[in-house]
């Protein structure tokens, strides 16, 4: 009986305190057009009759909207052709472009060591086993870790000159991988790379935020989330039928070419999208500069160091991570995502092995280009991931926004994740009962593709759901995220294969498939029905 009263006195604050926001607005007018996206984290008014409605005829008929006239832009468009919200759509093109290739990097680098496993055990003179755990997992959980460390510079320094500089130094350790004379060098400057080279990772939000309003974002996301999802597999799929004809070696200076290209690419058409709209904060660019000179200090970081003083201070940078995590609204829907995506993380590398493996042994036996051939597989999934999400988020967007009479609501973005969930169960189970009872390879190959598609759609719909939550904080939530994947698959190579040996596929896929379920029915559906009182309360 308290926990209803309860639960109703709580529905009846949040309304309360809905409405008492409206009636300040409607009455006073006091809306900084440039905070309001901001500081409404979690709800916007899209359509422009409800904002009549919500803030007047004259405040509302000042705001800028979409070309059709049917949303209301947020954030809104400042009056500066340098704002990168009133770039073209090439130039904004070109930089969402960048970073999805700048984000292939980290994973497919990683994933050079999977397609190389057993050549390498060959070169060093141990297992793959040995390979794995000390190059293949340790790389894996520093692309996490350097998640974090790459977005306190960014709010410090800006985005282009953290991205520049990271992936020059990932790109020589990754050049020191492919000479390196033994195991431990090689070890490190796997480790290294991935902890410089992840910064991409963490960018992409901020980079789509800076230059696309609310309702094109969670398309763009798309995007750019499908090159790092799509990267740990290309490698694979990839150089796999290159390590059957050439050394191991090829397959890394192949690798440092192409983050050689992205490199130069970062540095000929790269672009600081970082602009602060608030008006005591002066212009980063100097005028007087020449187009050249102001590129070279904005990519070196010259300018973000001038800047710095006005921006976030290394105790607030620092601090945020604890302030974000412990919230109910984040914590609970990361450690959903952290096991959905973190148990695909481990299926990479365990299933070259498994289908390595020879058939008396359990495994089905294939030389190194069939296992190639079969990382197409992911390739392929990740794709209709994009597309199935493209359109999925933007039609519950609109629903979401006719059903709240014009309002949308960031727990929407969460529906996407009950169709992915049934994707991934039924993806896990049919490749744990491929592998255990030696079913035809088209069993295996659909259930990896019905569970990749399902981490595509899932991964965008949480992404945008805390950028949706947390509007000023998109680079944290990024991070966390990323790490969260990390933590949640990094691990699973030491566990899956034994566990499958002992008790056989179909347990360990279906166990992993069962606690992603479980997780998702105890934390998606509450932050649904609680998730408008969480952001009340707990949003910064």
């Amino acid at each position: 009986m308290s926990a209803r009263a309860s639960n109703s006195e709580d529905a009846e604050d949040i309304k309360g305190a809905d409405d008492a926001r409206i009636e300040e607005e409607k009455a006073g007018l006091d809306i900084d057009v440039v905070t309001y996206y901001e500081s409404n984290a979690g709800r916007l008014v899209v359509d422009p009759a409800e904002a009549r409605a919500e803030f007047g005829e004259a405040f509302a008929n000042s705001l800028k909207l979409s070309q059709d006239g049917s949303k209301i832009l947020w954030p809104q468009p400042s009056d500066d052709p340098e704002d990168p919200q009133n770039w073209s759509e090439f130039r904004k093109g070109v930089q969402l472009a960048i970073i999805t290739l700048a984000a292939i990097v980290p994973d497919f680098d990683s994933g050079l060591g999977t397609a190389s496993i057993f050549a390498l055990a060959t070169q060093f003179n141990t297992s793959t086993g040995e390979i794995n755990n000390l190059t293949n997992n340790w790389s894996i959980f520093l692309l996490g870790w350097g998640g974090v460390f790459a977005v306190m510079t960014i709010r410090r320094y800006g985005r282009l000159p953290v991205l520049f500089w990271t992936q020059l130094i990932a790109l020589g350790f990754l050049v020191g991988c492919t000479f390196a004379p033994n195991l431990k060098t090689f070890a490190a400057m796997r480790c290294l790379t991935a902890f410089f080279g992840t910064c991409p990772q963490v960018t992409g939000l901020y980079i789509v935020t800076d230059m696309y309003p609310f309702h094109l974002q969670a398309r763009k996301l798309n995007i750019w989330t499908m090159g790092y999802l799509l990267s740990p597999f290309l490698s694979p799929f990839v150089f796999g039928f290159m390590v059957a004809r050439a050394s191991w070696r090829w397959v890394y200076g192949i690798g440092s070419m192409y983050g050689a290209v992205v490199l130069l690419l970062i540095v000929l058409f790269g672009e600081e999208t970082m602009y602060d709209r608030r008006a005591n904060i002066p212009k980063p660019v100097t005028r007087t500069d020449s187009a050249f000179l102001r590129k070279v200090k904005t990519l070196f970081g010259v300018t973000g160091a001038r800047m710095a003083k006005f921006r976030p201070s290394w105790a607030d940078v620092s601090l945020i991570w604890v302030q974000l995590t412990w919230r109910p609204h984040v914590f609970g829907i990361l450690f959903f995502e952290a096991m959905l995506f973190g148990f695909s993380v481990g299926i990479n590398g365990t299933n070259n092995i498994i289908l390595k493996t020879p058939k008396q042994d359990g495994g089905y036996g294939f030389g190194q280009f069939a296992v190639a051939g079969c990382y197409g597989t992911p390739v392929v999934a990740v794709a209709i991931g994009e597309l199935l999400g493209r359109y999925m988020n933007d039609s519950i967007m609109n629903l979401s926004i006719r059903r709240n009479n014009g309002v949308f609501k960031s727990e929407s973005r969460l529906w996407s994740c009950y169709v992915a969930v049934t994707l991934y169960v039924v993806g896990m189970v049919l490749m744990g009962a491929a592998f255990q009872n030696h079913l035809t390879i088209a069993a295996f190959i659909i259930g990896w593709g019905l569970a990749e598609i399902a981490t595509m759609v899932n991964t965008v719909a949480v992404l945008a759901y805390l950028n949706d939550s947390f509007p000023r904080l998109q680079g944290e939530t990024s991070a966390l995220l990323n790490l969260a994947r990390i933590l949640g698959g990094f691990s699973v190579t030491y566990f899956q294969v034994p566990w499958a040996n002992k008790h056989g596929a179909l347990q360990t896929f279906g166990c992993e498939a069962a606690v992603v379920a479980g997780l998702f029915l105890i934390i998606v559906p509450a932050l649904q029905v609680k998730g408008q009182y969480f952001r009340h309360r707990y949003s910064l």
